[in-house]
């Protein structure tokens, strides 16, 4: 069978670790989880589930601290900011 591997595999008998994709947003790994860097250093949780960031804006790269959410608010309308008042209706005065 082609998906079967000929040696065991690390963590054989463990259950797949499932990372579920939400755009926009982080990637939710199913922890407990170690992520090598790109300079090589790992970073580990024990945490149950935790939020690996891909925007990159995170102040604790790599877990997200939903930076994302402060951006996409600064380009949307925020509530209770003045907007510029419609101009009134002329009269239909005979």
């Amino acid at each position: 069978m082609p998906n079967v591997p000929a040696e065991p595999r690390p963590g054989e008998g463990r259950p797949p670790c499932r990372i579920r994709v939400q755009r926009p947003g982080p990637f939710l790994v199913e922890g407990p989880v170690e992520v090598e860097l790109e300079d090589g250093t790992v970073v580990s949780s024990d945490r149950f589930q935790v939020a690996l960031c891909t925007c990159r804006r995170s102040r604790r790269y790599p877990w997200c601290d939903t930076s994302h959410r402060r951006t996409a608010r600064k380009a949307a309308d925020r509530p209770g900011e003045p907007r510029a008042a419609k101009e009134p209706a002329p009269d239909d005065a005979p």
